[in-house]
């Protein structure tokens, strides 16, 4: 029997659809590599930094772990900690100097206080590194990123995480800790004329506005062009979270604790640490709703970076279980309230003209009185030595360590950056 001739173009319809199909499938398994071709051939059009992408447009290994799954782990020793500017990461230095210094591990440090910054990271930056010598442990003082110069100097397992803040705050803190170096800055006689001109008061080509603008994401190391597609923008954040599998929200310092816990597979006492690097009180003034959208929409990339972070942290927050989360958050508010009972003279951070010793006595930068720690007198040995570490500020400990890698004469002074 003959077949209608509309039969015919229905059967054709179908298998060409059929066809269709199996080629989309097909091109679904093999997504990941011509995606990923096409953002390496992209990314010259992002104006990133030279290399920032690595090896082929590769993400380190670590960024590829499944830390939800329930399965035995080991303490992760092999880390790199990208410290932002601003956002608590003085805090987070002190957590992985404790623990680097109590199981014997060996930190990349500067010659100074800082790695360059802000130019992009060199490995030859490094004290005592040698091209084919032996990695370091961990890594976590100030630089700009760039992970193929990374890669050279911390092993191919090494776990990659971050920290970042709303960027109306952090643009605010900015303002007073970096007001006499960001050139921006110091012509505006406050915040508030800052932000009724800022183009005014900006010119990226000086010397120390990166302070001024987009200070998160000229921190991991990107540098924005004039003009910067939302596509491209979106390119550029899911290859840092690949690279970064875990970034903390300063909002939310104490959760991400807990979160940085489970990732490195640390016991919940090496989480364990009092602020630092704060301001007094009096210092910080509450921003109106007003200018925080005004620092939002100035800091547009920073805004971008904050938010995308901020969806796969609550990503995560879900995928460990929110009541777990807060019991375990309650667990370590409670030993730092007990551990502040324990060490410090007065219960709580103080300025730095009340704490006689020099060696735990902060820094000073900027207009605005950093805050530090005082111990309680007549400790016995054992919680001296626990308390005196948790409360040493960054630039006295990293001396600590460089005395401790590279001998007792080798440190710079404290103070200097």
């Amino acid at each position: 029997m003959k077949v209608p001739s509309g039969c015919c173009r229905l059967q054709v319809l179908g298998a060409a659809l059929g066809v269709c199909m199996t080629i989309g499938f097909t091109l679904q398994l093999l997504g990941a590599p011509f995606q990923q071709r096409g953002f390496s051939e992209r990314l010259p059009h992002l104006r990133l930094l030279p290399g920032a992408v690595g090896k082929e447009g590769a993400a380190p290994s670590s960024g590829l772990p499944n830390l939800s799954a329930p399965q035995p782990c080991q303490p992760r020793r092999h880390i790199v900690f990208l410290k932002t500017h601003k956002t608590g990461s003085s805090t987070i230095v002190n957590l992985l100097h404790r623990f680097g210094e109590s199981h014997g591990l060996r930190f990349a440090l500067p010659p100074r206080y800082q790695l360059g910054y802000p130019q992009p990271f060199q490995a030859r930056r490094v004290k005592g590194y040698r091209p084919g010598g032996p990695t370091f442990d961990i890594l976590c003082h100030h630089m700009r990123f760039n992970l193929p110069e990374v890669q050279k100097v911390m092993p191919p397992d090494s776990f990659y995480f971050s920290i970042v803040r709303d960027p109306g705050a952090l643009a605010e803190s900015a303002f007073s800790y970096y007001r006499a170096v960001a050139p921006a800055f110091r012509r505006a006689g406050s915040l508030a004329q800052f932000l009724s001109a800022p183009e005014h008061f900006y010119d990226p080509n000086e010397r120390g506005n990166h302070y001024a603008r987009n200070l998160l994401w000229f921190d991991f190391g990107l540098a924005p062009p004039a003009k910067l597609g939302p596509k491209a923008v979106q390119e550029v954040l899911a290859w840092l979270e690949r690279t970064f599998p875990l970034v903390l929200l300063t909002e939310h310092f104490d959760e991400s604790l807990v979160l940085l816990r489970e990732a490195l597979c640390w016991a919940e006492a090496d989480m364990d640490a009092f602020r630092h690097n704060g301001r007094s009180p009096q210092a910080v003034r509450p921003l109106a709703p007003a200018q925080a959208a005004q620092l939002r929409n100035w800091n547009a990339l920073d805004w971008q970076l904050y938010t995308h972070f901020n969806r796969s942290f609550w990503r995560r927050v879900e995928a460990f279980g929110l009541d777990r989360l807060r019991a375990e958050v309650a667990r370590l508010q409670e030993r730092r309230r007990e551990l502040a009972g324990r060490c410090l003279q007065g219960g709580g951070p103080v300025e730095a003209a009340g704490i006689p010793d020099e060696h735990i006595r902060p820094f000073q930068f900027g207009q605005a009185q950093i805050l530090g720690y005082a111990l309680r007198p007549g400790l016995g040995p054992t919680d001296r030595q626990l308390c005196t570490r948790m409360v040493t500020p960054e630039l006295q400990y990293k001396d600590a360590l460089d005395a401790r890698q590279f001998g007792a004469n080798s440190s710079a002074t404290a103070g200097g950056r």
